[in-house]
């Protein structure tokens, strides 16, 4: 029996260390047929109240766990989900849009972020201060540590249904937080899965729940209870300053999508930056926050530019997400492929020009790239979140930035070119979280800090910056009797 199976018989979330079912269910349904893979329970607001007031113990346990068995606990989880790699992939790619290679790489990245979190609990270190650099104080003598915030809420998109997940429980627990979960109604199951892995790991009931359902049969408590200390977010611009406004006086943590720019200089590699960006572009069919929409090519290359990339582009193999010969697989839905067709149209409508794709089956939305884009279209200043990149001519990089910072967004940004001064100088101007010299903006690793300006979000993840986030200074100064 698969892990799915499992799942489709149990009906269960995972609630403070148990399993429980509700009558009322979601259907969870492969985007690629619309079969039905397994139903999960539809959380109430009084599911809520009680996951939180059990959160409250699971705080207190979490933050009394010595070091050495949070690190243990971590590696467990990371073990077991190696020892289930290939049904955790499976999972991935049923639920969601990416096929069976793309998922195994995240569970990959997954099993990677359980060890960084395990090797970071122990580098939860504080610091001596001088006091007495102040006239008056020079009795005094202390230093401060760090300590969890306590209850976070992480609520997980769709994209990255596990790694994503374990990219907020693996610090929460690695500083000894109390952790809810509310994943993406479409792709509940990793993160279930994920539970699974850390019950077997031994982690103490209560610090962990996942907790399946809409927002609407939900109420607002995850959002607004004062006992919530953090929410870390990983979703739209509009959720997220809907969340910003309703929260209150709590830590956010919001990473919130981007129109990531790529520049491509005459002086680049030009198979390269073409393989890259393509890639950077249709991963996972589009829906990467740091995919690539934007490509600023200099005048010189970029007829030589558009042909390569077209030429690879039509190259990409779209259909069944579990073959191995299968690169892109369908959107999450049909609702979300038909508004990138809406998009597209658009563009095109006003002027834009066609270069290959436009076409939709189903949830399948075909890899599309487009010139000639109209300042004034969605394409333009929008995250597109779907299989669609755009293509500009500049005459110089000068140009390229201020295009690149031309949006509401700034995530990260890629560049490609062999000179180091024109790279540190893109470096300098890009208003973005991260930029990748020679890649496309979706290179990352899970160490790094991630994160952007404006309205990509606020704060930081990556391991070791998450877990800044999720723990607070606490000074402690001693007055000391006697001369030294």
């Amino acid at each position: 029996m698969t892990l799915i199976e499992a799942l489709t018989n149990k009906n269960k979330m995972f609630l403070a260390g148990k399993w429980v079912s509700r009558d009322k269910k979601i259907e969870v349904l492969d985007p690629q047929d619309h079969s039905l893979i397994a139903t999960v329970p539809a959380a109430n607001e009084k599911d809520v109240l009680h996951t939180i007031e059990e959160a409250k113990k699971g705080a207190k346990i979490a933050a009394d766990m010595p070091t050495h068995e949070r690190i243990a606990i971590l590696n467990r989880a990371a073990d077991w989900v190696y020892e289930h790699k290939e049904k955790y992939a499976m999972t991935i790619a049923r639920e969601g849009s990416k096929t069976i290679k793309e998922a195994r790489k995240e569970v990959v990245r997954c099993i990677e972020t359980l060890r960084i979190s395990a090797e970071e609990a122990r580098r939860i270190n504080g610091e001596t201060i001088s006091f007495d650099q102040m006239l008056g104080s020079e009795d005094r003598m202390g230093y401060y540590y760090r300590f969890p915030v306590g209850i976070i809420v992480a609520i997980t998109p769709f994209n990255d249904p596990l790694n994503l997940v374990a990219h907020k429980v693996g610090p929460a627990i690695a500083s000894g937080n109390a952790i809810i979960v509310k994943p993406a109604p479409a792709t509940p199951l990793s993160a279930l899965l994920l539970a699974e892995a850390f019950e077997k790991a031994g982690l103490p009931p209560k610090v962990l729940s996942v907790i399946t359902g809409y927002p609407s049969d939900m109420g607002e408590s995850l959002i607004t209870h004062p006992a919530i200390r953090m929410i870390s977010f990983t979703g739209g611009l509009a959720t997220g300053q809907a969340i910003m406004q309703k929260a209150g006086l709590k830590k956010m943590s919001m990473e919130l999508g981007s129109n990531s720019p790529v520049i491509v200089l005459e002086d680049a590699d030009l198979e390269e930056a073409v393989e890259s960006t393509v890639s950077g572009a249709f991963w996972a069919a589009g829906q990467n926050c740091l995919g690539v929409q934007r490509v600023y090519v200099q005048e010189g290359i970029y007829r030589d530019f558009i042909g390569k990339f077209v030429n690879r582009t039509q190259q990409y193999r779209v259909g069944n997400k579990l073959s191995e010969e299968t690169d892109m697989g369908p959107m999450i839905s049909e609702k979300e492929a038909k508004r990138v067709e809406s998009w597209v149209n658009e563009a095109v409508e006003k002027g834009a020009k066609l270069l290959c794709g436009g076409k939709r089956q189903g949830s399948f939305y075909y890899p599309t790239v487009l010139e000639n884009v109209p300042a004034d279209c969605k394409l333009a200043t929008e995250e597109v979140f779907g299989p669609v990149v755009t293509i500009h001519g500049v005459p110089d990089l000068d140009t390229a930035i201020f295009l690149s910072n031309n949006v509401d967004f700034g995530l990260q940004a890629g560049i490609f070119t062999r000179d180091l001064d024109k790279a540190l100088g893109a470096v300098r101007k890009l208003d973005v979280g991260g930029v990748m010299v020679n890649d496309s903006s979706d290179y990352r690793i899970d160490a790094m800090p991630f994160g952007g300006v404006k309205g990509s979000g606020l704060g930081r993840e990556g391991i070791k910056f998450a877990l800044q986030e999720m723990t607070e200074p606490k000074v402690v100064c001693f007055k000391v009797s006697g001369k030294r």
